[in-house]
């Protein structure tokens, strides 16, 4: 159920922009009447393609969260902030020639990335330009640190994973299987849980099954037969809820504390009845919190017949930190880069800070359950979880 940490891989490609204009400098105006010109923002993101539903609820709540961070005004210090929206479908070829037609167009930042894939495909292209960036959804380890250009809104992998070991205390010495696809989809998640929680301590198995599989019984009962302390299970597809029914009725929840990531809300009925029976790690739910932030984000999505879901806060976050960096460096990159290093503020998750060294986000994460409310499996808060529990070690800038 974490579609979205597939990480595609691809060679990235630097394109190099004539039309930019002298790199680090503003790009939104001309020299007379500059400081009157619109600050070019371009949003390149999946409004179609696999990752779309991903991308709308990004998209919903960036325009609410530029209302909120320009208090309505859709303007910085009188200068209006123009978006021009591109789709990339979720193919990193597309995504690059949306941004390089932007960067050439004027843009002052380009941000919205959905996939891991396109993100790290974009970020080359930023650092080699000089174009501030703000890659969204992507949840990849390898955007942070990746260049001194490119930053992120969301949260990364490396968090997700540790928010699920915070569930086991000290992790030191405790039996962890990961249950997942023999897919690149699988193996990623389970280099992830190696990378985290082993290099905590933890004793790391791997279990793999077909990406089609239609019978889990022989690997239910080889996940007991290993009697771990916690089950990582990160699986996609239609056999979920074939996969979870299994687990239950073969009694591995009885014996083990299984956890996964809780993805959006169209996708939690899949894990059926086994849904109550389930400790779900999660970067984002309606529900999460509650603070300034998230009310304007929460309402501003209903007036808009929107609801807050797995990926409002990423949207929300991109706008404030656009607003942010247009603000303090009205649109010269050099200067918008330092407006946004050591940067904290209330998101809607709670307090978040920019960390200088890499640009990660230190950001609160929450452990969840879902409870059944008639038809539907609704989330209910556990713990909140404090940034300097999950945060990533520093990565250097390459």
């Amino acid at each position: 159920m974490t579609k979205r940490w597939i990480i595609l891989t691809g060679t990235a490609l630097s394109l190099s922009l004539a039309a930019c204009g002298t790199p680090g400098e503003a790009s939104g105006g001309g020299d007379d009447g500059g400081s009157e010109d619109p600050f070019q923002v371009g949003l390149v993101y999946s409004k179609s393609g696999p990752l779309a539903p991903y991308g709308a609820q990004y998209k919903a709540a960036f325009d609410v969260g530029l209302d909120y961070a320009t208090d309505g005004t859709g303007e910085v210090d009188g200068r209006e902030i123009e978006i021009s929206e591109k789709d990339d479908a979720g193919d990193p070829s597309k995504a690059v020639s949306a941004a390089t037609t932007l960067i050439g167009q004027g843009s002052d930042i380009i941000a919205g990335s959905t996939s891991s894939g396109v993100a790290l495909q974009v970020a080359p292209l930023a650092k080699d330009n000089e174009t501030l960036f703000i890659s969204g959804p992507a949840a990849t380890d390898g955007v942070t640190g990746l260049n001194e250009y490119t930053f992120r809104s969301g949260r990364q992998t490396y968090q997700d994973v540790a928010t699920a070991g915070t569930m086991l205390g000290d992790v030191d010495g405790k039996k962890v299987t990961v249950l997942a696809q023999d897919s690149a989809f699988g193996t990623a998640n389970i280099d992830a849980v190696k990378g985290v929680l082993g290099e905590k301590g933890a004793e790391v198995t791997a279990i793999e099954a077909p990406a089609a599989a239609k019978d889990f019984t022989p690997f239910a009962t080889k996940i007991k037969s290993q009697s771990p302390d916690l089950l990582f299970v990160a699986w996609a597809g239609e056999n979920a809820t074939s996969m979870w029914g299994t687990l239950s009725q073969q009694g591995v929840f009885d014996t083990t504390k299984v956890v996964t990531g809780l993805d959006i809300k169209a996708t939690h009925s899949l894990f059926g009845e086994a849904g109550t029976k389930i400790d779900f790690l999660s970067h984002f739910f309606k529900g999460a919190a509650d603070n300034e932030a998230y009310t304007a984000l929460s309402s501003g999505l209903e007036e808009n017949g929107e609801e807050v879901d797995l990926f409002s806060n990423d949207g929300f976050v991109a706008a404030q930190m656009i607003v942010q960096a247009l603000k303090e460096g009205e649109g010269d990159t050099n200067a918008m880069i330092d407006a946004l290093e050591g940067w904290t503020f209330e998101g809607p998750k709670g307090e978040m800070e920019i960390r200088a060294e890499d640009h990660a986000v230190l950001q609160p994460m929450f452990t969840v359950s879902l409870e059944k409310d008639g038809e539907e499996f609704v989330p209910v808060l556990g713990e909140t979880v404090d940034p300097a529990d999950v945060a990533p070690p520093v990565s250097e800038f390459e």
